[in-house]
């Protein structure tokens, strides 16, 4: 039976979240349906991580087993891109691979990107895209304040409530913030997360950048390991799930 990866981008603004949802829509549930228009068979699909409500992917991966030969990694796409119209889900590429592959085992680090929007007028364009933040922002400050977090720590104040992680020790391998123009970018790196780390740490960031707090203060909240200290938490409207990263021997086609 032919195993396939597919890297999928989609605007997570009409979801619910990546994961099927009985009591509403989400992005698994739409590629479910459009595998089920093309192949006839229901099928299981795995991911290489969830997305929270309103989150967005530029680089998900998923796997999926189809119990036929008629279909080629092409054609897959094809087939799918087809099916998953009117909906704002696409499927950039696809590979057939190894039946060791597993889009969330395999894979061996995965990267977010958050976007803030720093200017007085509201958004158009990036409406649902992009986090509006009206108080000028120093990326330096943000940039600088950041690196107290790259490495292994403990991220309880970083961490959603309700995480359902067995520790909250994790490694993160990189965190840089930016600006070019009014946008500020804030792009990070780990094997995996806590729920609503990103987002959490976004928010504390901010903090800084707006001058509210100094550079110093996040590396306290870090030690303090209590939610209640740290900043809030950023909009989901401005998180990307970047990529997700594999060994080697896995290479997207768009890659050759």
């Amino acid at each position: 039976m032919p195993r396939f990866a597919i890297k999928l981008e989609y605007d997570g603004t009409p979801f619910m979240g990546w994961q099927y949802q009985e009591h509403g829509p989400s992005a698994q549930a739409v590629v479910m349906d459009a595998f089920k228009a093309f192949t006839g068979q229901d099928l299981t699909i795995y991911a290489s991580g969830r997305t929270d409500a309103g989150v967005h992917a530029l680089g998900q991966v998923i796997h999926v087993d189809i119990d036929s030969d008629r279909f080629d990694a092409n054609r897959v796409r094809e087939a799918l891109n087809g099916c998953l119209r009117p909906h704002p889900v696409a499927a950039l590429d696809v590979i057939e691979v190894d039946a060791d592959f597993h889009a969330r085992f395999s894979c061996t680090g995965r990267a977010y990107r958050y976007v803030i929007i720093n200017r007085r007028p509201g958004l158009t364009l990036d409406r649902n895209r992009a986090w509006l933040v009206k108080a000028a922002l120093d990326a330096e400050a943000m940039h600088e304040a950041a690196q107290a977090l790259v490495g292994n720590h403990d991220f309880t104040s970083f961490r959603a409530i309700l995480c359902q992680a067995k520790s909250p020790v994790k490694t993160l391998d990189s965190l840089r913030v930016w600006r070019t123009g009014e946008r500020v970018i804030v792009e990070t790196a780990a094997r995996s997360f806590l729920h609503n780390q990103v987002r959490n740490m976004v928010g504390t960031l901010v903090e800084v950048g707006a001058g509210r707090k100094p550079v110093a203060w996040v590396a306290d909240v870090l030690a303090a390991k209590d939610r209640q200290v740290s900043g809030p938490k950023a909009p989901a409207c401005g998180l990307f799930f970047l990529r997700a990263n594999y060994p080697a021997k896995y290479r997207w086609s768009s890659d050759a």
